[in-house]
């Protein structure tokens, strides 16, 4: 077995350890040292990332035993047990870069489900349609991430059965119907992929790990990478993390939110809440997320908690952060943090009052603000002056303004630009950009 460190626990960790933890998984390491809610997990090193790749996609001596060894920890923290039927133990997988990128791998929720442990996770939480709620998420999510099916394959299941039922929402959708919704989900893994859907939960971490080191040289990544002169070998950790649940009822949700507006500077929190719901129902478009605001009267005492944390974040790490959490029956759970990314004018903003609060210098200040970012403030924009009627708002990937072609591809988007045709590439499933185009109509 080799002597070689490839797992570290979230405890081991600290923030200065990017180069091999990644950013995120630091940064959880980091939350877990100075007493934050952080459900306990482990993070497989970028180290481990580019020995992988050097080795033709082949694991190093010694990465599986301390991944299952790191995993039997996380069962005596918390009294259950991997792909257990009674008490089973779920996991989220996660990829972190050391350098925050668009292209890798997307999230695992529930990972560790399967036909029998699915009746572990119903009688424990006395919610079956929970349960079959969750298996059906992993099924999806496993399939598109790491099976590589289209997620439209699974869309259109979903959909098929809120028309039968004459539901708007996922959520809706009652037990026995999820049940047979499984079951035409694995159908389609094996119509697609020729394969049963993996019963084996040893079997799902290693094809996710896989999965995770695999999505660092994607052509997305790659692109990015050169774009941004960041370095190929630095590779990406992988963050396996117990499950908080925000989906097991109205005292439950997730969120994402910033300790500043990304926009403007403005000191105040700045983000999307749902009660009810998992990580991926954020971001997915399907339901229409509320401002974090809403979570103070939804539920007050975790809000009092949630401002403490995000100012508490903020000093720690002396910089705008941008925040992932769940809340679960009342409890909330930190999932991320890191610097969030903001406009030029958000920048030099929080620059100067983070100076006036006494978190930074001057010199750290200046230094905060690239030089060729100026260049964007000096660009033509629309006058703010005047009297224009918006149809839909929303936060701006540059400052000035755009017109084109919608597409959905960005293959497509390189090629017909390359021909001289004006595009505006919005990168998103279907069901977003329906979703998008709808509340474009209503003027929301």
């Amino acid at each position: 077995m080799s002597s070689k460190k490839w797992v570290y626990l979230f405890e081991e960790g600290k923030s200065d350890m990017k180069s091999i933890l990644g950013g995120k998984g630091a940064n959880l390491a980091e939350m877990t040292r100075i007493g934050l809610p952080v459900p306990p997990g482990f993070t497989i090193t970028a180290e481990a990332c580019n020995e992988y790749l050097a080795l033709g996609q082949e694991f190093p001596a010694g990465i599986l035993e301390q991944t299952f060894a790191a995993l039997a920890q996380l069962e005596e923290k918390t009294g259950k047990s991997f792909g257990d039927r009674d008490n089973p133990l779920l996991v989220s997988v996660r990829s972190g870069a050391a350098v925050s990128m668009p292209g890798m791998m997307d999230t695992i929720l529930n990972l560790g489900l399967n036909d029998e442990s699915v009746q572990g996770l119903a009688s424990l939480s006395g919610d079956e349609r929970f349960a079959y709620d969750c298996y059906r998420r992993f099924i999806q999510m496993f399939g598109n991430v790491v099976l590589e099916m289209e997620h439209a394959h699974f869309d259109d299941i979903i959909e098929k059965y809120k028309r039968k039922l004459g539901l708007i929402f996922d959520y809706e959708i009652p037990a026995s119907e999820l049940l047979a919704m499984i079951s035409e989900y694995k159908n389609q893994v094996k119509k697609d992929k020729g394969i049963d859907f993996p019963q084996d939960v040893r079997e799902q971490l290693i094809m996710a790990i896989t999965a995770v080191f695999g999505s660092w040289n994607n052509q997305r990544a790659i692109v990015y990478r050169r774009i941004n002169k960041i370095r190929d070998d630095l590779g990406t950790a992988v963050n396996v993390q117990c499950m908080a649940f925000g989906n097991l009822g109205e005292d439950c949700g997730t969120g994402v939110a910033f300790t500043r507006s990304p926009s403007t500077g403005e000191r105040e929190l700045y983000g999307e809440f749902l009660v009810n719901a998992q990580g991926e129902d954020v971001v997915a478009g399907i339901r229409t997320p509320l401002p974090i605001s809403n979570l103070k009267e939804n539920l007050p005492s975790v809000y009092e908690q949630f401002v403490n944390t995000c100012n508490n974040l903020e000093k720690h790490y002396r910089d705008m952060q941008d925040i992932e959490f769940t809340v679960e029956k009342g409890v909330l759970y930190m999932l991320q943090t890191r610097t969030g990314k903001r406009t030029t004018k958000a920048a030099v903003k929080i620059a100067v009052d983070m100076v006036s609060e006494g978190l930074i210098s001057q010199g750290e200040a200046l230094l905060r603000i690239d030089p060729e970012q100026i260049d964007q403030l000096l660009h033509r924009q629309i006058d703010t002056s005047a009297h224009l009627e918006p149809i839909a708002k929303g936060l701006p990937a540059s400052p000035g303004a755009a017109s084109g072609r919608v597409v959905l591809d960005a293959d497509l988007a390189e090629k017909l630009g390359e021909a001289g045709e004006r595009v505006y590439w919005y990168e998103t499933r279907p069901l977003q950009m329906i979703s998008m185009v709808l509340s474009i109509r209503r003027g929301c």
